[in-house]
């Protein structure tokens, strides 16, 4: 009975610990969005830092995420799980993000090294009439739920950052962003038509 209920607490206060993050994290997002031109509505911006935060944390529990999302994407290969890469992130948050129907934030998907191994997808957000260049990146995958974003021009992983050298030397992008909007799949963002009529499959398994 003890064990129960020392389990419970510390159960909630690890919840209230990663609620408190995702709070922050949801504040300067949407601050960083309403920054993004002087048009952004920050009602909007709100609504869609909300989503995409809440939306990352549900999918990670209903991919059934085990340790780190690199183990998740082996266990998919080996048929033990259905769903959890970069792609399906992209795909379910964008849309639950598309049923927001944006008015002054546009959604673009980004592609960064596709058709790889080191393929990565995620959703861009930029305000309107702004370059994908100028965007930010929204990544549920790369920290297993936890929603990542900044500025995509920002993002050290995928650019001069952690082992750029070593992406260099693969796919010549040492001091170039990585990120790519994918034309086709950034369409699919904006066609509220047929929202489930098309589904995210890796280029390379």
């Amino acid at each position: 009975m003890i064990r129960t209920v020392v389990f419970i607490i510390a159960f909630s206060l690890c919840v209230s610990a990663v609620w408190a993050k995702d709070e922050r994290s949801i504040k300067k997002l949407r601050d960083a969005l309403v920054a993004a031109a002087p048009d952004v509505d920050p009602g909007e911006a709100e609504m869609l830092s909300v989503t995409a935060h809440t939306a990352s944390r549900s999918l990670a529990r209903e991919y059934g995420l085990v340790w780190t999302p690199i183990f998740q994407n082996f266990l998919i290969h080996m048929g033990k799980r259905q769903r959890g890469y970069c792609g399906h992130y992209t795909r379910d948050i964008g849309e639950r993000l598309k049923e927001l129907k944006l008015k002054t934030l546009v959604l673009h998907w980004g592609a960064a090294f596709a058709g790889t191994i080191d393929e990565n997808n995620c959703l861009v957000v930029t305000a309107r009439n702004q370059p994908f260049e100028d965007g930010i990146v929204l990544d549920g995958w790369r920290r297993g739920g936890r929603l990542f974003w900044c500025a995509l021009k920002k993002d050290s992983e995928y650019d001069s950052g952690v082992d750029a050298q070593w992406r260099a030397s693969r796919h010549g992008s040492y001091g170039v962003s990585a990120w790519k909007e994918d034309p086709l799949y950034t369409a699919w963002l904006h066609d509220y038509e047929h929202a489930s009529q098309w589904q995210w499959h890796p280029a390379v398994r």
